[in-house]
């Protein structure tokens, strides 16, 4: 089988991580991966922030928690978490890139040996006072909006099993 496409069938989401921070040479990779998505008209409008500081970490898990309703780690205790953000004053495809991204990533992390998921409500967080403080923190321009997360790690556990998938998805005339 073409090794994409046994990384894009074997890939899995993950929640749950060891206490080990990913290696800076799969940490540029992944994120080299996610500056080569597709972007609407090639507007290249998003900016990707990699976070492996614990504070900020922590901060963004508790104002993701906040936005849930729930007291939990939404980022299942992975040592990074990658944030992108798209300027929709720039493209008129912020979500449709920011995706793109945060998939490439995780494709690419897998192949490396890496686990990942995705984890939504990044427009809810840094739109509060909080989040906006972090984009500061880190230059982020106002106009950017979360897009999506991105946590990364190695997993502690077995890979899970692919899902059964459902029939009459797919169409062809």
């Amino acid at each position: 089988m073409n090794e994409v496409i046994r990384t894009i069938k074997e890939r899995r989401s993950i929640r749950s991580y060891k206490n080990e921070q990913i290696k800076d040479t799969e940490l540029d990779a992944i994120l080299e991966a996610g500056e080569y998505a597709a972007s609407g008209m090639g507007h290249q409008a998003s900016v990707i922030v990699a976070v492996q500081d614990p504070e900020d970490i922590a901060i963004m898990s508790g104002l993701n928690a906040k936005v849930m309703g729930m007291d939990i780690d939404p980022f299942y205790g992975a040592p990074t978490v990658v944030i992108v953000f798209a300027d929709p004053e720039v493209t008129f495809t912020p979500v449709e890139d920011g995706s793109l991204i945060i998939g490439n990533m995780m494709l690419a992390a897998f192949s490396l040996g890496v686990d990942s998921c995705w984890v939504h409500r990044a427009m809810e967080v840094f739109d509060t006072e909080e989040g906006k403080a972090l984009k500061a923190k880190w230059g982020i321009g106002e106009s950017l909006i979360g897009i999506g997360n991105c946590i990364l790690g190695y997993r502690d556990g077995d890979l899970p099993a692919a899902a059964e998938r459902k029939p009459g998805r797919i169409v062809k005339r």
